[in-house]
């Protein structure tokens, strides 16, 4: 699977405006306009559009912010269109992203948060080794991932 994660540019950010979650994902992800947006007025954010080839799937935002007092790598918006779900790109993108981290600092932590009810996030999430950091904020349940070394054998 030739999935990679790419700059959005002048050339890409309508695409990535309209790409699009199901229905019944609408309450649980903020627009790609607002993130956009977003990461113009707080520059430590890092849009990135998921790609499949040549073809833009999603759309992801990480970067770092405050967490209890402290400054940690949270992924702030993630989000894949409903015309490719279920088909890998995701999960794809979030190893992506989490190698990419771990290249830039080290071994940290990457915190995530979701609304309750969101399954299907919660779902890969956990899949993916994140866990449930017990916090709560502004009413989102915040997930934790922490870098393992990989055993050598």
């Amino acid at each position: 699977m030739n999935v990679t994660l790419r700059e959005i540019t002048r050339d890409n950010f309508e695409e990535c405006c309209d790409l699009d979650i199901a229905e019944n994902q609408k309450a649980f992800v903020s627009s790609n306009t607002f993130s956009l947006a977003e990461s113009k007025f707080f520059p430590e954010y890092v849009p990135l559009a998921i790609y499949a080839g040549d073809t833009m799937v999603g759309f992801l935002m990480y970067g770092q912010d405050e967490l209890d007092g402290e400054s940690v790598w949270m992924l702030m918006r993630f989000m894949v269109d409903r015309h490719y779900q279920g088909r890998g790109y995701g999960r794809a993108a979030m190893q992506l992203l989490v190698e990419e981290i771990r290249t830039k600092s080290g071994s940290p932590s990457l915190y995530t948060s979701i609304m309750p009810g969101n399954t299907i996030a919660q779902n890969l999430y956990s899949s993916l080794g994140f866990e449930d950091s017990g916090d709560i904020e502004d009413g989102e349940l915040v997930l934790r991932f922490r870098h393992r070394e990989r055993r050598r054998n």
